[in-house]
């Protein structure tokens, strides 16, 4: 039997439940999610409460041991997170929870950490040629990477975000034109009133990073922080940025 406390339940079920669905599972996928964790949530054992999907996940996590429960609740959270935007506040609390089960550090110390390691990485040697690039857009996409590390050494903080932002959804743009079935399929592809996907070169950033996440193309720390990024950039309208008091700045390395 897990230990999750009653105000933790809360946020999980804020985070899954759909009117007794989970997510956009269907009976099938939902089945197949939990045969990646070795588990048959179609026994008899989690229907004790009922049939629905959220019914079976509550019996999980008040029978199975932490350590499993907390297994599956990550995954969960992050499938949450590549198909819809997710609360941040009620992100790092699940994630808390989440490591507390599994006897981990918590999401916080967990997430200076993968921070640090992410910034201090050198990307001073990047093989363009395995981005197959359109030829066109090549030649901009260096010369602007070699505008933000100017832009970095010399401090110049708001520029360097600016160009970030733009040179990232340039390089995503170009992959989703590169492979618009992977792309348009994706569950989190945007969709319009009518539940058609919207064309590509009307996508916004945060759709962008969110589908190529989900297709394999960014990794979980990747998207993490591009979408710090992307929310960075919206800076670019100078009377949201005075409404917000930011004042961006760069520490240096030495």
């Amino acid at each position: 039997m897990s230990q999750l406390k009653t105000h933790e339940k809360v946020i999980f079920e804020r985070l899954f439940d759909r009117d007794g669905y989970v997510l956009d599972f269907s009976d099938r996928t939902f089945a197949e999610f939990f045969r990646e964790h070795r588990i048959n949530i179609d026994n008899d054992k989690y229907r004790f409460n009922g049939n629905s999907k959220m019914k079976r996940l509550r019996a999980f996590w008040e029978i199975e041991p932490d350590p499993l429960v907390g297994r599956v609740l990550e995954s969960l959270l992050q499938y949450a997170c590549a198909i819809e935007r997710v609360n941040k506040e009620d992100q790092e609390k699940a994630l808390d929870t989440i490591y507390r089960l599994q006897g981990k550090k918590s999401a916080s110390v967990q997430e200076s950490k993968t921070e640090e390691n992410f910034l201090n990485q050198d990307f001073a040697k990047i093989d363009w040629d395995k981005l197959n690039l359109d030829v066109q857009l090549q030649p901009v996409i260096l010369q602007r990477v070699d505008e933000i590390r100017k832009s970095l050494n010399s401090g110049i903080a708001l520029a360097t975000i600016f160009l970030c932002g733009s040179t990232l959804e340039g390089l995503l743009q170009d992959v989703a034109a590169k492979n618009p079935r992977l792309f348009n399929q994706a569950n989190a592809s945007p969709k319009d009133k009518l539940g058609n996907v919207r064309q590509l070169q009307d996508w916004k950033l945060d759709a962008l990073i969110n589908v190529a996440h989900e297709v394999g193309i960014l990794s979980l720390d990747v998207k993490k922080h591009s979408h710090s990024l992307r929310d960075f950039r919206n800076y670019i309208h100078p009377r949201q940025q005075a409404v917000h008091q930011f004042q961006p700045d760069i520490i240096l390395q030495k």
